[in-house]
């Protein structure tokens, strides 16, 4: 079995001395991927032959001398619900099957404009619904630290990747802790950046006001790197951000000793989360002071109230986004259906699985006459108050640490049986999402021979000081560098 690849900045270097090539490259992540598939179950689909014609066409393009990014040549994966042209796009759903897209990502484009190439679409929960990546129609994803356990969701099919070594850097989706909470639980570094930083064109949408893509990879430095190459504002998404790309990595070397870290006494009580897991992210704290940093008590009180209020307002949205599956546009279509109505009702009974059909129930019933305004409408001022909540904190401080989960890797199955702690594995990482800040995961420690992942927060904007922290963190740690044991 090929060994698992590098960073990025390792993979670069070795290309530019020569000792390895893109095609060397791809086919070393396409033969992991492959190997580990029947364990891990990390990818839907992969493009193989594709894969390979555009490594080709990267290594001739660095003959030449005209290698376009950092990513050049290299292997990265997406998540199954951005499109590329002339893919296949399911979400992870059966509702979406036979679907091939007629256009890119915005994402995912400006990542093959800068020569990186897409080997594959990864796992993940039905449209991005779950915090398991087992509610995926091909089935869940698996933990490559002990594949008994969960990745997290619902970009785990990314995470899983990463952690493997099947490919340096992978492209998620962060709704309310996507790529945070797997990045956690696989032991790699997942960045979700401000609402607005990364154009969303091209991202299947599950909840549009709180949806955002973003990367996962070994290294805040990576991430950092990736990041660049696909921020910047796309007149195809109207909530954009009108601001070009920030070059992120230019701070990522500087010392932390003026940086003050909050950190909010809500989040730091055994209250749900697991007392070892909260230990690990102290200690990740005392090391960052021993460095220079400074910490500082902070308060977010209206924190309670982030999991109600992100689950009124993601399922409201995604009652509206899903309804455009019903059959006549694209997809599965119910086979010997009598008219609109039952054509409409079978093929979403069909297509869609448990999990997303409790969402869209939930989210219809909130958005119904006599309840939205105790509901909906009730959830927009929590909203609001979340906002203001980590607006006067970072008057203080210039990043928010937290864990990001409150529990390392739990077992397959332990939870489907109960959507409610399943929601609650999020209970750190969904304010985030619900204020439009930008949110980092970095790993913190091990735990039973699990993963633990410290979650840094930035005001909006502010991408630089959790990837300066995380890198920081990383120059003073090794935890990111540890691989799990080889998949049997």
């Amino acid at each position: 079995m090929s060994s698992p690849l590098g960073t990025l900045a390792e993979l670069r270097s070795a290309l530019d001395a020569g000792t390895t090539s893109s095609q060397d490259l791809v086919a070393q992540a396409l033969g992991r991927a492959e190997a580990h598939q029947g364990v891990l179950n990390c990818f839907v689909g992969l493009r193989a032959d594709s894969a390979r014609e555009e490594a080709l066409a990267a290594d001739a393009r660095r003959k030449r001398g005209e290698v376009r990014s950092l990513v050049d040549g290299v292997p990265v994966a997406i998540k199954d619900n951005m499109v590329q042209a002339g893919e296949p796009t399911t979400c992870a759903s059966r509702i979406l099957t036979g679907f091939v897209s007629p256009y890119t990502s915005t994402a995912v484009q400006r990542l093959v404009d800068a020569g990186a190439v897409v080997i594959g679409r990864t796992n993940m929960d039905e449209f991005a619904m779950g915090s398991s990546t087992e509610h995926s129609a091909i089935g869940p994803c698996h933990n490559p630290w002990d594949p008994t356990r969960t990745t997290g969701g619902s970009s785990g099919g990314s995470a899983a990747a990463v952690a493997a070594g099947i490919v340096p850097v992978a492209l998620g989706s962060d709704t309310g802790g996507s790529i945070r909470q797997p990045s956690s639980l696989c032991g790699v570094t997942g960045i979700k950046p401000t609402y607005g930083r990364v154009s969303r064109w091209g991202l299947v949408a599950f909840a549009s006001s709180l949806d955002q893509i973003g990367v996962l990879a070994r290294t805040a430095r990576d991430c950092a790197s990736v990041l660049e190459i696909i921020s910047g504002h796309d007149l195809r998404d109207s909530t954009s951000i009108p601001e070009p790309a920030p070059v992120f990595g230019d701070a990522l070397s500087h010392s932390i000793d003026d940086i003050v870290i909050g950190l909010p006494r809500e989040c730091f009580v055994e209250n749900g989360a697991d007392a070892a897991v909260l230990a690990t992210v102290r200690a990740a704290v005392e090391e960052l002071e021993r460095a220079g940093a400074k910490t500082r008590e902070v308060s977010l009180p209206h924190t309670p109230y982030g999991i109600a209020t992100y689950y009124l307002i993601a399922d409201a949205e995604a009652s509206s986004n899903l309804a455009r599956y019903d059959g006549v546009r694209y997809g599965h279509r119910a086979r010997g259906t009598v008219g609109l109505t039952e054509m409409y009702e079978r093929t979403r009974s069909e297509g869609f699985g448990d999990e997303v059909k409790r969402r869209i129930v939930l989210g219809t019933y909130v958005l119904s006459a006599g309840y939205y305004d105790a509901y909906y409408r009730k959830a927009q001022q929590v909203r609001t108050l979340l906002r203001s909540d980590f607006e006067q904190a970072f008057d203080g401080c210039d990043v928010i640490a937290t864990p990001t989960a409150p529990e390392v890797a739990f077992r397959l199955g332990e939870k489907t049986a109960d959507p409610l702690s399943m929601y609650l594995s999020d209970v750190y990482t969904v304010s985030a999402n619900l204020v439009g800040i930008p949110g980092l995961s970095v790993p913190c420690g091990f735990q039973d021979g699990m993963p633990v992942g410290l979650q840094l927060l930035g005001p909006a904007m502010g991408e630089a000081a959790p990837l300066r922290v995380a890198a920081a963190y990383q120059r003073l740690t090794a935890h990111h560098e540890k691989r799990p044991p080889e998949i049997a």
